[in-house]
């Protein structure tokens, strides 16, 4: 089965990105393939490669990258709530001529169409909301 994932909640305020990351984690071991992960509203801020966990803490956005590095899953960040909340890959970085970009390289800043592109294609879609 093709799933496509969206996360909504932050993972400093909510479980959705932790329970999100288990959920495509044991889908993967099932067999299962991931179309996309889609970082939308809170959600995005998974990809601040800037946010430091405290040492007694597992990192939510760690074990993102790993899946991404390890599996090839695709996490993708909405541009629009990306911006909206300071969150900025290198391009728009550039773009807006601001100091420092803080979206992790595994994560990739796209717009709504990927998200529907994901919905289209996948046999069952999922969201993990705060």
């Amino acid at each position: 089965m093709n799933i496509s994932i969206s996360v909504h909640g932050a993972p400093q305020a909510s479980e959705s990105a932790l329970s999100a990351y288990r959920f495509v984690e044991a889908a993967l071991a099932a067999g299962h393939s991931i179309t996309r992960v889609f970082f939308y509203h809170e959600g995005v801020r998974t990809a601040d490669g800037l946010t430091v966990t405290p040492q007694d803490e597992d990192s939510v956005h760690q074990k993102w990258v790993s899946l991404h590095e390890n599996h090839g899953v695709e996490l993708a960040v909405c541009i629009a709530a990306a911006l909206k909340r300071g969150m900025l890959n290198e391009a728009e970085q550039a773009r807006y001529d601001k100091e420092t970009a803080n979206v992790h390289p595994a994560f990739e800043i796209v717009g709504l169409g990927q998200l529907i592109d994901a919905l289209i294609h996948a046999d069952r879609s999922i969201t993990f909301a705060a």
